[in-house]
């Protein structure tokens, strides 16, 4: 049950008229407590200030005007680390592994002792036992790199009670997480808060399913940072804050008819020719089966959802068909007319598909201009190594309007938000228009806004009869009404027409 702070009791953590010198600056300074067995959810739009307020709490910014003060057990050099934890959105794609490569996940041949296993940072003696339905026995061996997104956030939760930490951070802790395993991860943080006293402060741009863990939201909207209550926080959440309009998607139409009059970055498909054909394909890492006989096609015109638990097998299918897993070339796959292994180039390949997923999120970390980025997807490169032509930047420039992104033109890369980043490679994905678009969680950490913007922009594509989708997503109102196919990817489950 939440604690109502007495009129004796100091918070815990105080901020006083504090303003952070910050990359991002809020409009007014900051005034905030958080007092003992209050849990917060911070909910703002991207590029809002909710990482910049989440780093603040933790004092990791030095103070512009104003005081933080953190009333916690300890020493100074102490007090934080000792009893604060963030997971920051980044961290949960392994951190920002710059140089090492997008297909490392597929490449585990290459994998080495070098690269750390779950066991060697994860101590399952130190974790609670009411936490036994982690169900991280079996994952002790792995290779953290190895690990799908469910895995994955399970040992990050896991790494994070073993700190002991009193207050924990956590950004959007139910990305990339499947029903069951966003139902687990519910259940955990209440059990953590019940049994052990942790107090939780959750950054979100999507609210998520369970509000009751919550007393307090922590609306962040304009610049400014207000506390309410859980209930009239959620009244101040305005609807209409989310809502667009036709003006909006307005070019979208254009956009897509003038790049699909560019032959050079417009390769097409003939309607109901196979573009895809998987025949009996198994895929094995060590003594695990990811894909077993799977038997599968796809034909241009078709949309087709990819859904499946994590760990079923879906990235790694979509890294077959792009190319970026050496095992193809053991397997009957035929990928726009070529078998794998007969002397097709990988770039013969993915000059067919525009292509965002998890994997690519992490390891594009690069401190380019924004346009540069999306201008990238035109040559299938991670980063911009050709110098391109007038028609190139002009296409670029259409599909930044289209994406909202205008305003971030010349701007590093690195110093958008999370939820823009995933934006701008969203544009890089579509600027070539190409037969196949393949959006793995396409809206991970976006807002309602940018959220239903997107969603329109695919629509709208996939308006084009010839154009093929492949979309993975683990919410059903994800996916666009154009779907014609579903691949079930999960043990129980069949494909379905």
């Amino acid at each position: 049950m939440i604690q109502e702070p007495t009129l004796q009791e100091s918070p815990l953590v105080e901020l006083q008229n504090y303003l952070p010198r910050a990359p991002f600056q809020f409009a007014e300074p900051i005034n905030l407590k958080l007092f003992r067995g209050e849990n917060w959810l911070v909910y703002g739009l991207n590029g809002s200030g909710k990482s910049i307020l989440a780093k603040t709490l933790m004092k990791s910014y030095q103070s512009l005007c104003g005081t933080i003060t953190h009333n916690l057990p300890g020493n100074d050099w102490n007090r934080i680390t000792s009893n604060m934890a963030h997971l920051s959105f980044n961290s949960q794609y392994g951190g920002s592994d710059e140089g090492m490569c997008y297909q490392m996940r597929w490449n585990q041949g290459l994998l080495d002792d070098s690269l750390p296993k779950v066991k060697d940072v994860l101590s399952l003696s130190k974790l609670p036992g009411c936490f036994s339905h982690l169900k991280l026995e079996n994952l002790m061996e792995r290779y953290i790199i190895s690990l799908s997104s469910g895995e994955f956030r399970r040992f990050q939760i896991a790494q994070m009670l073993c700190t002991g930490a009193r207050i924990i951070i956590i950004e959007n802790p139910y990305i990339g997480l499947d029903e069951q395993n966003r139902a687990i991860v519910a259940e955990l943080l209440q059990e953590l808060v019940k049994i052990s006293g942790v107090q939780l402060i959750l950054l979100e741009s999507r609210l998520p399913e369970n509000l009751s863990l919550f007393s307090h939201i922590v609306l962040i909207e304009d610049g400014r940072v207000a506390k309410y209550p859980l209930n009239e926080g959620l009244a101040a959440i305005k609807t209409t804050a989310v809502e667009t309009t036709a003006k909006d998607y307005s070019t979208a139409h254009s956009v897509i008819a003038e790049c699909a009059s560019d032959a050079e970055h417009n390769p097409s498909a003939e309607c109901g020719k196979e573009l895809l054909k998987l025949q009996n394909v198994s895929i094995r890492y060590s003594n695990r089966t990811i894909l077993k006989d799977l038997s599968w096609s796809l034909k241009a015109g078709e949309k087709w959802a990819l859904t499946g638990r994590n760990g079923s097998g879906k990235s790694t299918l979509l890294s077959l068909i792009c190319a970026d897993n050496p095992q193809a070339y053991s397997c009957n796959i035929t990928l726009f007319g070529r078998k794998r292994g007969t002397g097709e180039s990988i770039w013969d390949i993915k000059r067919n598909i525009g292509y965002l997923s998890p994997e690519m999120y992490k390891s594009y970390r690069k401190p380019l201009p924004v346009e540069n980025i999306v201008a990238s997807g035109l040559f299938d490169t991670i980063g911009l190594y050709v110098e391109p032509k007038e028609e190139h930047l002009q296409r670029v420039e259409r599909w930044m309007e289209l994406f909202n992104l205008s305003r971030f033109r010349g701007t590093n890369y690195m110093h958008l938000s999370d939820g823009w980043q995933r934006m701008v490679l969203l544009a890089r994905a579509f600027v070539k228009n190409p037969p196949l678009l393949i959006l793995d969680e396409p809206f991970h950490g976006l807002d309602n806004k940018n959220r239903t913007l997107a969603a329109e922009i695919i629509e709208s594509w996939c308006r084009q009869p010839e154009k093929s989708l492949i979309m993975v997503s683990h919410y059903k109102q994800d996916f666009p009404k154009s779907i014609t196919h579903t691949l079930n990817l999960s043990p129980e489950a069949e494909f379905a027409h």
